[in-house]
């Protein structure tokens, strides 16, 4: 097969791949403004924002919403600040606990979640943590932290030491050589682990169904599920308005660190 055909070929496979991908969205952007949605993805036959008006409302979205971003920032902000901490030592010391400490991180992002939730809610009944707000966020940092150190690590594995070597000559301590030397040029990488924080922490139905008790308190992850009624009952008009809803914070999210974050690490004139 010449390297023409082999492109063709890769392309189509990429594209069917994409069009599967594609086909759940496009059944919530008809459905949503369907007044009858059906199960399959079809043209509205009568076009209405009825969907919209119905689970627009403070318990049923509004609220949800602000809860999912209070523990997904929460969990975002605590990862972030954790993993930094965690890697910079990884980076820059050599000790005999590295490697060892490193494996365990990495058998730490192997474990479902499923096979910990029992001990933990164990754990948080003890503590008075259940139907926490601040102790479902600690968790929720907690399941992201091992991945989010191993990215961390990786991006200051990319800034030299040399340039920690300069502001410690200056007199600075490490912890000040990592505050306004490291950080300001991995700002974009924090980005990335903020972001994989977030949506890890966004889409989470399983822990604050669990440590959540009140209604009133939980995300909209968990609030999605109130559009299952008994019987098999679904509306799917309002679960697909209500799915682009709950994905509009994320998406903005995105665009927002990109636009502002640049995708690049910014070295150039930093080493003569």
């Amino acid at each position: 097969m010449s390297r023409r055909g082999e492109s063709a070929l890769v392309g189509s496979l990429l594209g069917v791949i994409a069009l599967l991908f594609l086909a759940p969205l496009l059944w919530l952007l008809t459905a949503a403004f369907d007044a009858e949605a059906p199960l399959s993805a079809a043209v509205p036959q009568r076009f209405t924002l009825e969907n919209f008006e119905q689970v627009l409302d403070w318990e049923t979205t509004i609220r949800p919403l602000w809860n999912g971003l209070l523990l997904s920032g929460g969990a975002a902000l605590i990862s972030v600040l954790a993993a930094v901490l965690c890697a910079y030592p990884l980076s820059r010391y050599r000790s005999r606990f590295r490697r060892p400490f490193l494996y365990t991180v990495l058998f730490a992002t192997g474990l479902p979640i499923t096979a910990v939730m029992v001990p933990v809610y164990s754990m948080f009944v003890r503590l008075d943590l259940v139907d926490s707000m601040f102790g479902t966020t600690l968790f929720l940092a907690a399941t992201s932290l091992p991945v989010a150190i191993w990215m961390t690590k990786n991006f200051m594995d990319g800034v030299p030491i040399s340039l920690e070597e300069a502001a410690w000559v200056d007199g600075a301590s490490a912890m000040q050589a990592l505050r306004s030397v490291v950080l300001p040029l991995i700002v974009p990488g924090m980005g990335v682990v903020g972001i994989f924080t977030f949506i890890n922490a966004w889409g989470n139905f399983f822990v604050p169904f669990v440590l959540l008790l009140d209604p009133a308190k939980q995300p909209a992850s968990v609030g999605v599920f109130a559009f299952f009624g008994q019987g098999g009952l679904i509306a799917y008009g309002q679960l697909a308005a209500f799915s682009i809803l709950y994905t509009a914070p994320v998406i903005g999210l995105y665009l927002l660190v990109s636009r502002s974050l640049g995708g690049a690490f910014t070295l150039t004139g930093a080493i003569k």
